[in-house]
């Protein structure tokens, strides 16, 4: 009799724990496509094969495959070519499962791609991680221990290995369907003056599990295509990826940003996998994991570092903004959102999970961040100096979102993290305490030290700022906006004519080591616009700066410049070149960014209306660059050139100057979702707008 009962509620159990999975098997297949220079890319989703294909033209073709399990991959480059090679998808990606020779599985994908190439000779095939396939395409150059021999069996080449742990590991093969297949590994055209292959790529890595496409979004969002099959490519129980083929994997900073920007649209079930993924790698002292070593590239560094060959993730916590990110994010979804606010006590009670194993809940994970914050805020909130300013750690040369050795232009001090993020996270601590959410966790030494944190927000947010504002001149100004324009060839007139008589006043992108501002425009005051609440005056000078056309400002045809040195020494211009990753180049996030902020800050009932009228000029010069490069929405970056003296967009990553290449697809880029930009508000009825929903603190 009792067994009986006990059915249901076995069967309930059961359901309940398969929901996910069940879920993903009934989630349809998810396929596109996106084209961006030599750069042909080709994204399938498919139970429990997730698959991302570039095929690369022109001198220095190459097939890649990076499957988000694991971060792992399969590439294969071919040596320079003579003319440009192109590549023509012949079948398109289709989901397999395969085995290895111990009959272990490997999920993957099997395309058919032709050419008109007369030979391709195939350089280096490289089968690991991702981390390894992106160094190998930066500089040429992998562990020994992932090389991986080729195989030659009649019109059958291939390359497979196990992992460095004997782990099922990668598989990638070309049959020569069109053309013969030498004993060299040379491919040659057939009779038709055409290749033509059939490529298989594996991985034997875990699968994640996808949020399925019911569960991502709440039906708010705006009408984007090609930004929900981003998304929903990049989002998993696990975690959100922060973009493809490049970054197959968490990245702290990515996710908190990402959620912050697309809450309005999230379903909740999503906004909370994402907070539960960074609350459950945050370190001891509360710190936010920037980026995960996981698969074979977490064994290549436990070899490096311990000897061993476990498979363990290492979680690098190099990166000093997402520690003030988490709260402002985990406050404006649990007192904010109004799902949020239903389910807070819930989600804070939840205990978190990585790789199968309970630990903390999440509440008690956050205090962590939450005291970190605090403690961090103490020296200068008690002596406001620069040199007690969160700085970059010790040895590097990255700390927040600019991350590549350049991107600060040497500074030590950041100005998002310090003027906005770090009051934003104390505010945001301070309403999360008084909201009663943490009473459970929260013991008497958890309130002492948190106790300070609403008083040294307004200290933060009072003096931290003007540490970073650099002001110039008129005549200083214009003399640096003609010589610049003319050393990049680049139009002057609008920018001239926008400066006017007026001098020139913006916040520095960093502070270097010696308290000075290093004076490079730059687009971080969308930060402010989102996070903060500045004064009427200083809202209209920092969008103004933004605003303004390059080189002036920011703005440009092909989009909203991140950087622009045009007030720097010569060699911060060098340094800052739309070749550069953080240079005068458009990163789409910031753009979405900044149109999210606009569009919080013209909610507020206090604006005096010229300024009002000032930034609903900037929304409509901002969506209109918005809108031109709609194509390349969901890519991580793009650059530019000058034709017939106009810009035109250039990807990034398809000159040989460039630092990098760009993914295609970028969990932050995904974010115009929320940021509706055909809402533009009249002048002509600012009474009817409401004031914004209040930050932390404010």
């Amino acid at each position: 009799m009792d067994s009986a009962r006990s059915w249901p509620a076995a069967l309930g159990a059961l359901l309940l724990a398969l929901a996910p999975h069940l879920a993903a098997a009934r989630d349809p297949a998810l396929h596109f496509d996106i084209t961006q220079g030599a750069n042909q890319n080709y994204f399938l989703r498919d139970g429990k094969v997730a698959a991302h294909l570039v095929l690369r033209s022109g001198l220095l073709p190459r097939i890649l495959v990076a499957f988000p399990a694991g971060n792992s991959g399969v590439g294969l480059w071919f040596g320079r070519q003579s003319t440009p090679v192109p590549w023509m998808i012949e079948s398109a990606p289709a989901a397999i499962t395969t085995r290895d020779a111990a009959g272990r599985p490997l999920f993957g994908i099997v395309f058919e791609v032709g050419s008109t190439a007369a030979t391709l000779l195939p350089q280096q095939a490289v089968l690991s991680s991702v981390r390894v396939l992106r160094d190998y395409q930066s500089n040429g150059a992998m562990p020994t221990a992932v090389a991986a021999r080729s195989s030659l069996s009649g019109q059958v080449l291939s390359w497979s290995r196990n992992r460095l742990d004997g782990a099922a590991g990668y598989r990638l093969t070309l049959e020569v369907l069109d053309g013969t297949l030498a004993v060299d590994g040379s491919i040659r055209a057939g009779a038709d003056r055409r290749i033509r292959l059939r490529v298989t790529a594996a991985s034997g890595e875990r699968p994640l599990t996808p949020i399925a496409e019911p569960n991502l979004l709440n039906g708010q969002q705006a009408p984007d295509r090609g930004a929900e099959q981003a998304l929903t490519f990049l989002s998993y129980q696990q975690k959100f990826l922060a973009g493809s083929w490049r970054f197959d994997t968490y990245f702290g900073r990515d996710t908190l940003m990402s959620l912050q920007l697309l809450m309005p649209v999230l379903a909740p079930d999503a906004l909370e996998a994402g907070l539960r993924s960074v609350l459950a790698r945050l370190a001891p002292d509360g710190e936010v994991a920037h980026e995960e070593a996981i698969g074979e590239f977490a064994i290549l560094e436990h070899q490096r570092h311990d000897g061993t060959s476990s498979d363990a993730p290492i979680y690098d916590y190099g990166m000093i903004d997402g520690n003030y990110l988490l709260a402002p994010v985990v406050a404006a979804y649990l007192l904010d959102h109004p799902q949020g606010r239903l389910r807070a006590r819930g989600f804070l009670a939840q205990r978190l999970a990585i790789d199968g194993q309970a630990g903390t809940s999440a509440g008690a994970a956050l205090v962590r961040n939450l005291r970190l914050v605090a403690a961090n805020a103490r020296a200068f909130a008690v002596d406001p100096r620069y040199e007690h300013l969160l700085a970059l750690k010790s040895g590097r040369a990255t700390g927040e979102w600019r991350d590549s050795a350049d991107g600060l232009g040497g500074g030590r001090y950041p100005y998002d993290v310090n003027a906005v993020l770090m009051p934003a996270a104390l505010a945001a601590t301070a309403r999360l305490v008084r909201s009663g959410l943490l009473d459970g966790v929260l013991s008497a030494v958890d309130r002492a030290a948190l106790g300070h944190v609403g008083a040294d927000a307004d200290v933060w947010r009072r003096a931290a700022t003007d540490l970073f504002t650099v002001t110039l001149d008129n005549a200083r100004a214009r003399g640096a906006v003609s010589s610049y324009a003319g050393e990049l060839k680049v139009p002057s007139t609008a920018a001239l004519t926008a400066l006017g008589a007026s001098a020139v006043s913006f916040h520095a992108i960093a502070l270097d080591a010696a308290g000075r501002p290093v004076p490079i425009v730059n687009s971080d005051e969308g930060f402010e616009l989102l996070f903060a609440m500045p004064e009427p005056s200083l809202l209209d000078r920092a969008v103004r700066s933004v605003i303004q056309p390059f080189p002036l400002g920011l703005l440009t045809d092909v989009g909203m410049l991140v950087a622009n040195p045009v007030f720097a020494d010569a060699d911060l211009k060098r340094r800052f070149t739309n070749h550069a990753y953080h240079g005068t180049v458009v990163w789409s996030w910031q753009q979405a960014l900044f149109a999210s902020g606009l569009e919080r800050q013209l909610r507020r009932a206090d604006l005096p209306q010229p300024v009002r009228v000032r930034l609903l000029s900037a929304q409509q010069s901002l969506w209109r660059v918005i809108r031109a490069t709609a194509a390349w929405r969901s890519s991580e970056l793009w650059s530019w050139t000058i034709q017939a003296n106009r810009y035109q967009v250039a990807p990034f990553g398809s000159n040989a100057e460039d630092a990098d290449e760009a993914n295609a697809a970028q969990l932050w880029s995904t974010v115009y979702l929320a940021a509706k930009g055909d809402i533009i508000r009249s002048a002509a009825l600012p009474q009817a707008w409401r004031a914004p929903p209040a930050l932390p603190g404010h």
